[in-house]
Order: structure tokens, then C-alpha cells, then sequence
């Protein structure tokens, strides 16, 4: 993990984190990682998309949903999805669709699973903290301020402020340097491939979240390994594992 790249990094898949001790950051997507919003996403497209006549009219289903939506940030979009549509109009209509996300949301969003017993765990430690996300910045400060995380996260990072957004590493890299810490002493929780894959090119270690998308979309995408939740047995095991080295470390220096 000593140099950051735009290809994947091949690394450890045994549910270990130990290479970056002494830990000093952790970062994080939104969408599907601090909560399961993506049935959230997934209802507003699908009767959005319906109601243009999209598709013929047939209403998408939740796999095409999690192939080519999931984890894709609006201009991404524009060029592939809606990529025979007028630019305007298909900016105008996802704009439309983050509105009618962000209604349902203010009244439904959940946190994921032992949310809040690992950000105690993460303010107990003093550990740097980010929110990185290809959501607009209107959803994304939305989604911390109802999960109550405002106070917690430092900074918010936008893929879309950034020169590229996920998939590529730029909004981690910016992550990193605002915050001032190493790729080395870092780690992220994704829960798309996206994701992942900007996570790894940026570096780091990448804890995929299963909350929606198949386990191996993610490991084969470069995750280090793959959690059903925050509660989840491996991620503290991992944590543990990272606290045991970095006592070590300190007592023989």
C-alpha cells in the first residue's frame, strides 16, 4: 500500500486491517453505508422512470437498479444511462429525483446496524474522520444531519466538487489530504463497487458493507473483506486485532 495508484492493490483478504496500524483515520461512503437509503434511491428512480416513459414504461427492477445506478454520481449518469437524452433535461430529471430522495428521507432513513457503538468507538480513540460520497451536497449533509452524525464527521467530501469522482480516487485523496493523514494509516467502509474500487485505487483498505449488493461484487472489486453490519463479529475482530498492534508498536519503541 506504499503507492497510491489507479489500479486496484492487492491486498489481504483475511479479514485483517493490520498492515495500517497504528490506525489514525477512518472514512466513509453514505448511500448504503451509514444507512440503507438505497431503497429509498431505488423507489424515487423507479417512479420517476416509469412516469417519462422510461423503458417503455416498465418499471426497472432492483437489479438494474444495483448494476447501473447504485454508487453513480449524476454526470456519470447523464453519459450512460441517459446518455440519448438532452443534457439538460436529464440534469433537470436527477435533480428532480434527488428532491423526491431527500423527501423520503427526512422521514425514513435508518442507520445501519451498530452505527452508533462504532462512532463511540471512534471518537473514544480520537480517530480523523470524513464522510465521502458521489451524492449531491444537499442529499449527503441531509442524510448526516438525520442520522444525527453532523458533530461527528470533520469534513464532508462531494465526489462531484472533486476533478473525478468514484470510481477514480480523487475524492479520497482530497479526504486524506484535508485531513492531513496517510494512505497508510487509513481505512474505508463502501458499500459499492464504485466505491470500492476508488477506495482501493486511493490506497487504503476497503471494508465492504453487504447491506445491498452481493459480496462478491465487492471482493472481486477489491474489498478487503465484507461486513453485514457495524455489529458484524470480523469488524471487531479487526478492530481488536488493529488496537493489540498498535500497543505493541508503542511499547517497543
Amino acid at each position: 500500500m506504499s503507492n497510491i495508484s489507479s489500479t486496484p492493490l492487492p491486498l489481504d483478504r483475511k479479514c485483517s486491517l493490520s498492515l495500517i496500524a497504528p490506525l489514525e483515520s477512518i472514512l466513509f461512503d453514505i448511500d448504503g453505508t451509514l444507512c440503507d437509503s438505497d431503497p429509498l434511491h431505488y423507489y424515487a428512480f423507479r417512479e420517476m422512470l416509469q412516469e417519462v416513459g422510461f423503458n417503455g414504461g416498465i418499471p426497472i427492477t432492483e437489479e438494474f437498479y444495483s448494476e447501473h445506478f447504485s454508487g453513480k454520481n449524476n454526470e456519470y449518469l447523464c453519459s450512460t444511462v441517459f446518455h440519448d437524452w438532452d443534457l439538460q433535461t436529464a440534469r433537470k430529471f436527477l435533480d428532480d429525483k434527488e428532491a423526491m430522495f431527500r423527501r423520503l428521507a427526512a422521514e425514513q432513513l435508518e442507520p445501519v446496524k451498530g452505527l452508533d457503538k462504532l462512532c463511540k468507538w471512534i471518537e473514544n480513540q480520537g480517530f480523523r474522520r470524513a464522510a465521502v460520497t458521489n451524492s449531491p451536497r444537499a442529499s449527503g449533509e441531509l442524510m448526516i444531519s438525520s442520522l444525527g452524525l453532523s458533530d461527528f464527521f470533520e469534513i464532508l467530501v462531494i465526489g462531484g466538487e472533486c476533478t473525478r469522482a468514484k470510481p477514480f480516487p480523487d475524492p479520497y485523496l482530497k479526504a486524506l489530504e484535508t485531513l492531513q493523514v496517510s494512505h497508510k494509516h487509513a481505512f474505508i467502509f463502501e458499500d459499492s463497487v464504485s466505491g470500492v474500487k476508488a477506495g482501493v485505487a486511493a490506497g487504503m483498505p476497503v471494508v465492504g458493507l453487504g447491506t445491498r449488493n452481493p459480496e462478491t461484487w465487492l471482493t472481486d472489486a477489491g474489498a478487503t473483506f465484507v461486513i453485514k453490519d457495524f455489529e458484524d463479529p470480523k469488524l471487531w475482530e479487526a478492530l481488536e486485532e488493529l488496537e493489540r498492534k498498535a500497543e505493541a508498536t508503542t511499547v517497543a519503541t
